[in-house]
């Protein structure tokens, strides 16, 4: 069994990784660790904190790795396993308990996305990755995740309001620190 860098052997590597064949398993993360690390790190803005999410991600992938029937891509449902491990652990810190209503974003402007287009998408993650962990996680399960604001507040548990403003307050300081960055 080749282990390294062929998804063509991701079947393979699935059945071995179901019957806890070690090599199958090292496969696998070695196949799946950078892409899931990079959406562990969105998500709580710092490296250890984030390597630690992976850990448990990988836990929970492979003992749950019975319950993948194949359909769809295997890769999309790892991804929902570490968005949701990074969103228990973010809730294990209530990172939202100073979260405003949408009073506070009230003025606030809406033209970020007209600043974000003139960045690219490795300095964007960077300046993600330095927004406060509410706003943040809401930025990320909106924009790039693709939550809707119901989905988000039933996931962390606020308000569908609540996940507007961090959201508007998010992309506010975003353009901020975008208009800031060259100066």
């Amino acid at each position: 069994m080749q282990l390294f860098g062929k998804k063509e052997h991701l079947n393979e590597w699935l059945e071995g990784a179901k019957a806890n064949d070690p090599r199958a398993q090292r496969a696998i993360y070695d196949l799946l660790s950078p892409k899931m690390y990079a959406v562990c790190l969105r998500y709580m803005g710092d490296k250890e904190q984030a390597a630690d999410v992976l850990q448990d991600g990988f836990v929970t992938l492979f003992s749950k790795l019975g319950s993948y029937l194949g359909e769809g891509s295997f890769e999309g449902w790892a991804r929902k396993i570490f968005v949701n491990t990074a969103l228990m652990a973010l809730r294990k810190h209530d990172v939202l308990k100073q979260s405003e209503d949408v009073e506070a974003a009230l003025g606030v402007s809406d033209s970020s996305a007209g600043a974000m287009e003139q960045i690219g998408y490795k300095e964007l993650l960077k300046l993600i990755a330095q927004l406060p962990p509410g706003f943040r996680t809401v930025f990320n399960m909106y924009v790039l995740e693709g939550y809707s604001h119901k989905e988000i507040a039933q996931e962390l548990g606020i308000s569908e309001v609540t996940s507007r403003s961090q959201l508007q307050r998010a992309r506010v300081i975003l353009q901020e620190k975008i208009k800031n960055r060259n100066k």
